[in-house]
């Protein structure tokens, strides 16, 4: 027998499958675990999953304890044992509809609104390459979800044509430049105007689209909203190429959120979305009017909220998830939810 305490990404994504998906497949047995706990110290604010195992069998009639629950048995992701087990495969119709946002690596891409305004004033040909800037901030923090500074962007384009905006080429190469001069990685040197990803695929899968689905890589909430197209979105950011409203639906329901809960990492308590583990292995119903009429209503009644009380998405759903707020608009979006779930359920099957 033996004891594991690890953080409790030990039984999270990569680092379960190379660890305790090992131990499985070599018949050591989890007869009992804590999937997470807060480390009971101030000294550190971590959480930490605790995991005893054994290869030996338990004795007929021997429950295994699942936080403190009795169970049939514990998976290599501290999870009760159920009919299915394993681990869930990507689906090819999942494929290139989730994308992580742009690894800018370098603050001084940034600027405030009223510089780029002044830059384009200056020379409309800077409005080719100077864009609104969000971040995973922006979009749970603002009312409108919008950037709160502007960047320049030479997407992938040769030095040559970056010097063609001179006023943009010069403060990148003031403010940029020595940075990535001193980076390791040899492309950010040697690009050292480019974003150090600049996200072609995501720009050819959008292309044509008025809007997209975004949400913040790690929060609490695994709740989209719908942004315009045009501006540029920092790698804390998933977008989904999509304008349809009822994968708005889809995105928001309890299905997807529950999944989420179940395949995304996590930092400290917050979950941390993982395309390739959480979207790419979602078996998703086919869309239906009526998902779409319910993502249409969350969408419009809730920014309508948002902006009217000058609110962002997190303290938004603080409200919503307050049982002592008993505002009447704040009970129509919680109605709202309850809808959206009626009919992503409704699509699945079950009634």
């Amino acid at each position: 027998m033996f004891g594991l305490l690890a953080t409790n990404t030990i039984a999270q994504g990569e680092t379960r499958e190379v660890g305790l998906d090992q131990f499985a497949s070599l018949g050591v047995e989890i007869y009992q675990a804590v999937k997470s706990t807060k480390w009971p110290t101030q000294g550190a604010n971590l959480e930490v999953s605790i995991v005893w195992a054994s290869r030996q069998t338990r004795g007929q009639g021997v429950r295994a304890i699942a936080d403190g629950i009795p169970a049939s048995g514990i998976t290599p992701g501290l999870d009760v044992r159920r009919r299915a087990t394993g681990n869930p495969n990507r689906l090819d119709a999942n494929k290139g509809r989730a994308f992580q946002g742009s690894n800018v690596l370098g603050l001084g891409f940034t600027m405030s609104e009223s510089e780029a305004r002044t830059l384009i004033a200056k020379d409309p040909r800077n409005e080719e390459v100077l864009f609104p800037y969000i971040n995973g901030e922006d979009l749970n923090s603002r009312p409108d979800s919008s950037g709160s500074r502007w960047i320049i962007n030479f997407f992938d384009w040769p030095e040559m044509r970056a010097k063609e905006f001179p006023d943009c080429y010069a403060i990148v190469r003031e403010k940029v430049k020595p940075e990535r001069d001193r980076n390791k990685d040899r492309h950010a040197r040697t690009n050292w105007w480019q974003h150090l990803r600049t996200g072609p695929g995501l720009r050819a899968a959008i292309e044509g689209m008025d809007h997209v689905l975004a949400i913040t890589r790690v929060s609490k909430m695994v709740l989209p909203v719908r942004i315009p197209v045009g501006s540029v979105v920092a790698d804390r950011i998933i977008v989904f190429a999509t304008e349809d409203l009822a994968e708005l639906a889809m995105l928001t329901s309890a299905p997807h959120y529950w999944w989420a809960i179940q395949y995304s990492s996590t930092l400290e308590t917050r979950t941390n979305y993982t395309p390739s583990d959480v979207f790419e292995t979602l078996a998703r119903p086919r869309s239906t009017s009526r998902m779409r009429a319910a993502g249409t209503s969350l969408d419009d009644d809730r920014r309508a909220f948002m902006l009217d009380r000058q609110l962002g998405l997190t303290k938004t759903y603080n409200l919503v998830h307050n049982p002592g707020v008993l505002d009447a608009q704040v009970a129509h979006l919680r109605k709202l939810h309850v809808v959206v779930d009626e009919a992503v359920c409704t699509a699945y099957g079950w009634g």
